[in-house]
């Protein structure tokens, strides 16, 4: 654990507390804003879409002016944005359109973090690098819905953003403290020189491609489960426990993206000993399976339940940061932030979209019912897309020599 690594990672950290609060108040935003489900939804919605612009624009800008600059540029325009959300949102209608702010800033900071671990670490021990720093980002969720189950009912939403804010400044200052020695580096300075693989060729090369379709499936299946399976949990741990509301988000909480943190901690470095197609084709199929029995599980007991939530949020993320270390190794890297770019839009586009299918298959499985009782089929839904992302591993060729930039 370098001091760069754990300043970025606690960058990340923070950045990841600013994404996940808005989820982690909407129990009490709802009544507190009078906000129908849709108009809830739709907030959400806009962050995502938000989100997905930013990383398109970010990734291709890393490229050009160099991943350090769009990086630090992101962080800070994140907490004037967050602390514009915390001081002026108090509506549906206000709400739309600042968490959408919001979106647009945090998602400058995400590729260009992976492209700063990419070039700071050798392939040998760039899996273990992205999963801590994907760890940060499981921490950072964790806590935040933690920070708004526990501080909201206590003291209202004002005051707990405003310790988000607060933590926005820390990750502020630790991406200036990680990066300030390391160069701007732009990764397209000279023009392709002869012999040089071109983009188009890059773009269709088999590796690319199963990987970009690959992080696609793979995030229709982990965005739905993010946006679901709290409700789920909600739902049927309320039936068994008799916890406050609180201690059960908070639960919830650890339960989903504790285990995911340790998961991204353990894929990645087992990647670097055993190999990424090995991982990836594990952890996606483990994730499917999951995705086809979670929902049958709210009969079976709570001990049943929340063992079941611990493996899903573990087996879900694992493949994300594998994913990420194998397209750094199998692009150029002066392709690599137009690479991501590309996936980013697509996986977080499949992302957006999950969730609205989620419900639809839910309320389709559920007629009648305003307390929703069948949720397999929702759940099998998304294990679809676990189950093409393991086939779309398994179709990798072994492991092959890292590109240049490795």
């Amino acid at each position: 654990m370098s001091a760069f690594l754990l300043l970025l990672t606690t960058s990340r950290f923070a950045a990841s507390v600013a994404m996940m609060i808005y989820s982690g108040s909407l129990p009490f935003l709802m009544d507190e804003w009078g906000m129908s489900g849709t108009e809830a939804g739709a907030i959400q919605s806009a962050f995502n879409l938000a989100y997905a612009a930013s990383l398109l624009v970010a990734s291709w800008l890393s490229d050009h002016i160099s991943a350090k600059r769009v990086f630090l540029a992101s962080n800070a325009l994140s907490l004037v944005a967050f602390a514009l959300f915390a001081l002026v949102a108090r509506s549906y209608e206000s709400a739309l359109i600042l968490y959408g702010i919001v979106g647009l800033a945090l998602g400058g900071s995400y590729t260009p973090a992976l492209m700063l671990v990419a070039a700071k670490f050798p392939s040998s021990s760039r899996g273990t690098a992205m999963g801590v720093v994907l760890a940060g980002s499981s921490l950072g969720y964790c806590s935040a819905i933690a920070l708004a189950a526990s501080g909201i009912p206590v003291f209202g939403y004002r005051p707990t953003w405003a310790v988000v804010t607060v933590v926005l400044c820390i990750g502020l200052a630790t991406s200036l403290a990680a990066l300030i020695e390391e160069p701007s580096h732009v990764n397209r300075s000279e023009p392709m020189k002869h012999g040089e693989t071109s983009f188009a060729s890059t773009l269709g090369s088999r590796r690319s491609i199963l990987l970009t379709t690959g992080y696609t499936a793979h995030c229709w299946e982990l965005l739905g489960m993010w946006a679901w399976a709290p409700a789920f949990l909600t739902i049927t741990l309320a039936r068994e426990v008799e916890w406050a509301s609180a201690t059960l988000g908070i639960v919830i909480a650890c339960i989903l993206h504790f285990s995911g943190a340790l998961s991204t901690l353990l894929s990645g470095n087992l990647s670097d000993r055993l190999g990424r197609r090995f991982i990836l084709v594990s952890m996606a199929t483990l994730g499917a399976m999951l995705s086809f029995v979670f929902g049958w599980s709210g009969s079976w007991g709570a001990t049943a339940v929340l063992i079941l939530a611990a493996l899903y949020g573990f087996a879900t993320i694992a493949d994300s940061g594998v994913l990420s270390t194998a397209m750094t190794e199998s692009v150029p890297q002066h392709y690599l932030g137009s690479m991501l770019a590309l996936r980013s839009i697509l996986g977080f586009g499949a992302g957006a979209i999950s969730p609205l299918a989620f419900g639809w298959v839910l309320d389709l499985t559920n007629q009648g019912d305003s307390d929703p009782r069948n949720w397999g089929w929702a759940f099998a839904m998304l294990g679809a897309g676990g189950t093409l992302a393991a086939l779309f591993a398994i179709m990798l060729p072994h492991d092959a020599e890292p590109t240049s930039n490795s």
